[in-house]
């Protein structure tokens, strides 16, 4: 540690830090625009120079390493002199454009000029014009004569996103930030440039012109879009949602939050918001009270527990929906005698049913930490952007990671070894990384490895696994949406044992612990499917049917011969299905709780009220409850419910985890790599069709990333079919087909295609694993 004195006040930092660290730890504030703790130094805008003894000149902070006993003035003449002096030269450029830029109010250089910039500009000649540029619908590049070129977009595009989207071309007063020749910014982590950008260079689209920063109220919030329980900064006006920023966790989210988490509030004022129950009388949709609506929906309920018995009767929820509507929903369906409550709308394989809990099996603070991993079936950019994130500064930091899948995506991080298998080997790959795992480790290959062979791939992996002090073995969505999901498992979690890894689960969802917390799943051996087997009455809570479970072809015909559909949703959906439509709140209308992929339970509030009729889910199961006779349903708050789960106060994240678990009692058992013979489908859910709200967002409906799904093939099917790039194919599985663009994949395994699931272009089709034909359309 070395001593240091800031402005008459002594304090300690570690050897290798920066002037501006200490400043930070004693409170001391430097002006400052290029520096950013989470970003590298880049000591380019030269705003936070300072005054130290026995230097000729002022010196930056921000770059400026500290020295035993060294004397730092921030406030005396000298310093601010300088301060005042590279005020005025970032001001020489700077239009005169405050009354209307986005960034009033909340601007660092207008901020800083108050305090450091002249009354009067000495500057006569003619300010410099930087052309706009379009970089997407998400970001406006519109007024770039802004810009003071601190690079912080540019280093944040590098260093966190790892896609260097902007750069700096130019010198002197010709220096502008722009994109590479027209492209535009299609990082799903693009919004945090808005943030970092301390001038109104790079403005939100979306908010552009909406708002002004002094009318908004602050609500705090959780992301339900995935797993991470993102801390959100909600920004209300006038009853209606008009931002949303991070809210700075370091434990979760850092300071960073996803596009999707960013600007999927678009979709709260979508033209499709349900606002009041509706019937379905004589085919024609009549809009009714709420009691009429419940009542309907109970009397429908008795009915078919009558005529067909409890076990025809099911409730789906998505795991976006809070830990007190999946409570609730578990006890109507349960009250009623029936075990059909489900979830996990996209699994298929329920072998570990109650014997395996999912989570990430170690805090987020330390899935950062890790320095080997293993990352089997995860669409990782995408499912996980800010996981992602964490692991792309690990590799940085030396660390190592392998991955195991059917495509061979860009992780915008240096992969050390990966195995590019179709679906149904990769239990075979895993049998190999076990085959060599025991081989290094001199140690009996569990009955019936004798005869197995590592490539030389998984040999590497294996030794990879073997070095290092912090590892993981992690389980991704496709993984668990695999059909043979707990072979995968069991395999994995030899590996894990084996090479001293922790085995983690990459969670689907906001709230897919918590949804096992509240036992929203069926009892012990009762798990099949969803649709699989018809039920005469469906509850979907959140759920899109057509697009949120693993077969759209099972969904359609399973709701088409019920008796009794009822949908609960903040959107108007299944009317050509359902007999009854109740609007319910989404996240921001609604209290509840979020229980992330670490076990970190997180309790929110409503940001604004709910629009017209609709109702909290939580409020509309209660009635239910009340209405079908049922006990225990006298909540009057949301906290009483979480209550009844959690307990009386919320338990810490270490409290939590302890009640989950990712250790089977299942035999391994190998399996070797066979020729399939046909061509196999893999399916993966684009970013921004996860889930209801994310799909209704204008802006994000525009964006690279959502453009409708394409049939990806690899180059020998592509040939032997006499197809490239741009032409049309027909995709046809079980019932179905689709008509898609074709897109060639060169590093596609031979006997795989890549159809995404979750939108309405491949909601003809069926499994998302399993076979498929592809000819020319």
């Amino acid at each position: 540690m070395v001593e240091i004195e800031i402005d008459g006040k002594k304090v300690e930092v570690q050897e290798g830090s920066m002037v501006m660290d200490a400043a930070n730890k004693l409170g001391t504030y430097i002006p400052h625009f290029c520096y950013h703790k989470k970003l590298s130094i880049a000591a380019n805008c030269r705003m936070c120079l300072v005054d130290v003894e026995k230097a000729p000149k002022p010196l930056p902070a921000c770059a400026t390493p500290v020295s035993a006993g060294m004397i730092v003035r921030t406030a005396s003449d000298k310093a601010v002199k300088a301060q005042q002096g590279v005020m005025e030269f970032l001001l020489i450029n700077h239009p005169l454009d405050c009354p209307i830029c986005d960034q009033g109010g909340e601007c660092q250089l207008q901020d800083l000029a108050v305090g450091y910039g002249g009354s009067t500009s000495r500057y006569e000649e003619e300010k410099r014009v930087v052309t706009p540029k379009d970089v997407g619908p998400l970001i406006s590049m519109k007024e770039m004569n802004r810009c003071i070129h601190c690079t912080r977009c540019v280093r944040f595009g590098q260093e966190v996103a790892g896609v260097m989207e902007l750069g700096m071309l130019g010198r002197g007063e010709h220096a502008e930030i722009t994109t590479f020749v027209g492209n535009t910014v299609d990082s799903e982590l693009s919004g945090n440039m808005i943030d970092l950008c301390p001038v109104g260079a790079l403005t939100s689209k979306p908010f552009r012109y909406s708002a002004r920063t002094w009318e908004l109220s602050r609500r705090k919030s959780v992301s339900p879009h995935d797993g991470m329980g993102t801390n959100l900064t909600v920004q209300v006006k006038g009853g209606k949602v008009m931002r949303v920023l991070p809210l700075e966790n370091d434990d979760v989210n850092e300071c960073w939050i996803s596009d999707k988490d960013r600007f999927s509030y678009e979709a709260l004022d979508s033209e499709q918001r349900l606002t009041a129950p509706m019937l379905k009388q004589d085919g024609v949709w009549r809009t009714v009270d709420w009691q009429t609506a419940l009542e309907y929906v109970a009397h429908g309920l008795r009915n078919i527990k009558h005529e067909h018995g409890a076990d025809a009767i099911a409730a789906l929820a998505t795991p976006t929906s809070t830990l007190e509507e999946m409570n609730l929903l578990q006890k109507v369906v349960r009250g009623i005698g029936s075990e059909n409550i489900e979830f996990r709308l996209r699994q298929t394989d329920f072998t570990l049913d109650h014997q395996v809990t999912p989570w990430l099996g170690m805090s987020i603070t330390e899935f950062g930490q890790l320095d080997r991993a293993l990352v089997i079936g995860s669409f990782l950019r995408k499912d996980h952007p800010l996981l992602a994130a964490r692991l792309r500064q690990s590799v940085k930091n030396g660390g190592h990671v392998n991955v195991l899948h059917a495509t061979d995506d860009d992780l915008l991080m240096p992969i050390a070894n990966k195995l590019v298998r179709a679906p149904s080997d990769w239990l075979a790959a895993l049998g190999e990384i076990v085959a060599a795992v025991a081989a290094l480790k001199n140690v009996t290959a569990p009955a019936g490895f004798e005869a197995v062979v590592a490539t030389e791939a998984a040999q590497k992996i294996a030794v990879s696994l073997m070095s290092g002090t912090a590892k993981a073995i992690l389980l991704g969505n496709a993984a668990s949406q695999h059909p043979q999901a707990s072979q995968l498992h069991v395999a994995a979690q030899w590996i894990a044992q084996h090479t001293e890894s922790k085995l983690a689960y990459l969670t689907e969802g906001g709230n897919t612990v918590g949804a096992y917390l509240a036992n929203a799943i069926p009892a012990a051996g009762k798990a099949q499917p969803v649709f699989g087997v018809a039920r005469k009455a469906y509850l979907l809570l959140n759920v899109e049917p057509e697009l949120d479970s693993s077969n759209p072809q099972a969904a359609r015909t399973a709701l088409k011969q019920a008796e009794m559909v009822v949908v609960m949703s903040p959107y108007r959906h299944g009317e050509e299905y359902a007999d009854v439509l109740l609007p319910i709140a989404p996240f921001t209308e609604t209290s509840g709780t979020f229980v992330n992929c670490e076990g970190r339970a997180q309790s929110f509030n409503g940001t604004v009220k709910p629009l017209g009729e609709t109702r909290p889910a939580w409020k509309v199961l209660r009635v239910l409850g009340n209405l079908l006779g049922l006990p225990n349903f006298d909540y009057e708050t949301s906290e009483s419910i979480r209550a009844e789960v959690l307990g009386a106060t919320i338990p810490s994240q270490a409290e939590l985890s302890a009640r989950l678990n990712n250790t089977a009692s299942l035999v391994l058992t190998p399996a070797f790599a066979m020729d399939a013979g046909g061509l196999e489908r893999i399916a993966d859910v684009p970013i921004y069709f996860t889930d209801a709200i994310v799909r209704r967002a204008p802006s994000l409906q525009q964006t690279t990333d959502a453009r409708p799904p394409r049939a990806w093939l690899p180059a020998a099917l592509a040939k032997q079919l006499a197809v490239s790039t741009g032409d049309l194919v027909k995709v046809t599985q079980g019932q179905g087909s689709s008509v898609l663009t074709a897109e060639v994949d060169t590093r596609l395994p031979a006997n795989v295609v890549r159809i995404a699931a979750a939108h309405t272009a491949t909601a003809a089709l069926g499994s998302m694993f399993g076979t498929i034909m592809v000819e020319k359309a």
